[in-house]
């Protein structure tokens, strides 16, 4: 059984630092891209960024665009997502999914980012 889990939301102030990470368990994640995507109560979930199996090659959203950064660790089957410079904007809840074949497949609960101005 595959399982995503996330942690290191939190609330904190417009200019703050945080780190995201995810766990998966039941799979090795070396072989697979993985992404961060965010969704806000009422609106569609937006991908954020997402790195391949490497890590050689990182993809981001515009609006976190110099100010997120992805890796991962496939030895500890986690990526990170380390986010600077914080906005109130970047207000959502973050989730952590694996990619197979053309679609993100596995998805994990979610971990609530609030960014106070």
């Amino acid at each position: 059984q595959v399982q995503l889990v996330e942690s290191g939301g939190g609330l904190v102030q417009a200019g703050d630092s945080l780190r995201l990470s995810c766990v998966a368990s039941g799979l090795t994640i070396g072989t697979y891209v993985m992404g961060w995507f965010r969704q806000v109560p009422g609106k569609d979930r937006e991908f954020v960024s997402s790195i391949s199996t490497s890590g050689s090659s990182t993809y981001y959203a515009d609006s976190v665009k110099g100010r997120f950064t992805i890796s991962r660790d496939n030895a500890k089957n986690t990526v990170y997502l380390q986010m600077n410079s914080l906005k109130p904007e970047d207000t959502a809840v973050y989730y952590c999914a694996l990619k197979m074949g053309t679609s993100y497949n596995y998805w994990g609960q979610g971990t609530q980012v609030t960014v106070s101005s």
